[in-house]
């Protein structure tokens, strides 16, 4: 299946849920919104790496949610990031919040630093996004300042390092966002990602 941007006709993406706005998809995307560090952690870990995480809203014109242009790198490598995703955040009749991921057109790395810009990827629309079918993580309250949640089982395909399918789970509060990134064969078996826990990642003054 070839790329969105590189087919001849572009398809619309449409949700499979009437998504809509919401007071908990605004004040998600409010908490997640911002530059955050894992440096912390990395001084007192070593299994853990010095990294930095950028989330900026954009198309904040959408009525379907929120949207957030994701970044990360290694703090030695700030302006090569290994990771750019696109997330959706979107309101469930159960009160729940999905963060859909979507990967970028073309060569992820021409858009690298787009966070700093005040209108990031505004030369792109959603139709133009692969989405990452079974990725999307599921947050839902756990008290009134922290919500959590994770993939579905191994619904999220994946072939890095030998992986047949990576998980995510996910904690988010207005001052941290701790992440736990895994991928296992098809034995079940972690072939990469931290094996203690999740990275804790710091939101930075701005």
């Amino acid at each position: 299946m070839c790329a969105l941007a590189a087919c001849g006709t572009v398809t619309q993406y449409e949700p499979p849920l009437p998504y809509q706005n919401s007071p908990q998809v605004n004040m998600i995307a409010g908490w997640m919104a911002g530059s955050y560090s894992s440096a912390a952690q990395s001084q007192t870990d070593s299994e853990y790496k010095d990294i930095v995480l950028h989330m900026k809203p954009i198309w904040t014109d959408q009525p379907d949610g929120r949207w957030l242009y994701v970044e990360q790198a290694m703090q030695e490598a700030a302006d090569k990031p290994y990771r750019q995703r696109v997330y959706h955040l979107v309101h469930h009749d159960d009160g729940a919040v999905e963060s859909l991921v979507f990967e970028l057109p073309g060569d992820p790395l021409q858009y690298a630093g787009a966070w700093k810009q005040d209108k990031p990827l505004n030369q792109l629309m959603p139709s133009q996004l692969t989405p990452r079918s079974g990725c999307g993580v599921k947050l839902k309250a756990k008290s009134a300042t922290q919500w959590s949640g994770s993939t579905d089982g191994d619904m999220c395909a994946s072939s890095l390092r030998g992986a047949a399918y990576a998980t995510s789970e996910v904690t988010v509060t207005e001052s941290e966002i701790t992440s736990w990134n895994r991928g296992f064969d098809s034995s079940g078996k972690q072939v990469w990602g931290a094996t203690k826990g999740p990275y804790q990642f710091k939101k930075q003054p701005q």
